[in-house]
């Protein structure tokens, strides 16, 4: 008779060090770079209308995400088989690794939201040769790992509103990082994909 690990799996404990790992990085950034003089968060600090009601709603969104994870961790609210649960558990803690990495080679420049007075650099290597957003597709894998650990419709619509508002910040950070970088961001926008890859060099 054969005994499938995966039918004994802690899918409970699995999830919430996914989030205890994703969002430990997120503040453990927060007080380095507050140690250094810098706020991280700048949501809602630009006073332009789109800029600041996509923020708004990214924050109730990322917010809301975590909650109803949270609430479908506690009662177990959960509609996947098993097989992709542990798929769930190992596309979250790719996102965790994607995330960690996006922001340790953002150094001092990363920010949470478009800053408002604060100059940063254009940082194009490490990770970010490979992703114009890769703290995004941290927090989309993360989203998508944690719905296949815990499906269920709550856990779904906020992932998938958070996925939505997610994308909709990227539109407005391009916008601001074009008018400040100009031909240097419109460099790297045709050599780097939006969310993953690269595009061949053309021979001149």
């Amino acid at each position: 008779m054969k005994i499938s690990i995966k039918e004994h799996l802690p899918f409970s404990a699995f999830a919430i060090a996914v989030l205890v790992i994703f969002y430990g990085i997120y503040f453990a950034k927060m007080l380095i770079q507050r140690s250094h003089g810098i706020k991280t968060s700048q949501i809602g600090r630009r006073k332009e209308k789109s800029i600041h009601t996509v923020e708004l709603f990214m924050s109730v969104a990322t917010y809301g995400a975590l909650i109803a994870q949270l609430f479908s961790i506690s009662f177990g609210w959960n509609y996947m088989p098993k097989s992709a649960r542990f798929t769930g558990f190992c596309t979250a803690m790719l996102g965790d690794l994607i995330f960690l990495t996006s922001v340790v080679c953002m150094k001092d420049s990363w920010r949470a939201g478009i800053p408002d007075k604060d100059k940063t650099e254009l940082v194009t290597s490490g990770i970010y040769k490979f992703s114009r957003n890769p703290a995004f597709l941290g927090f989309d894998f993360m989203y998508i790992g944690v719905l296949l650990l815990y499906f269920n419709p709550l856990t779904a619509a906020f992932s998938l509103f958070a996925i939505v508002m997610l994308h909709l910040q990227i539109l407005q950070e391009e916008k601001f990082l074009a008018a400040t970088f100009g031909a240097a961001y419109e460099d790297y926008k045709k050599r780097v994909f939006r969310y993953l890859g690269r595009r061949k060099r053309k021979d001149k």
